[in-house]
């Protein structure tokens, strides 16, 4: 799966606040994520993120 530092994230789960929208911060071995509502930031494993994604939203240029 081709997710870089900059993508939105769409989860099949929702973050506890309610939103699904994640911003990728970070990749590598895992990814650091931002919920878009909330502002919560958090380290999960790539195989994990890789596994609950419905969506990658690429940014507009």
């Amino acid at each position: 799966m081709d997710i870089s530092v900059g993508d939105i994230l769409i989860m099949k789960k929702s973050h506890p606040c309610g939103d699904n929208h994640m911003i990728v911060l970070r990749s590598g071995a895992d990814f650091r994520l931002r919920c878009q509502k909330c502002g919560r930031e958090f380290l999960i494993p790539r195989s994990k993120a890789e596994k609950n994604v419905k969506e990658v939203k690429k940014p507009d240029l």
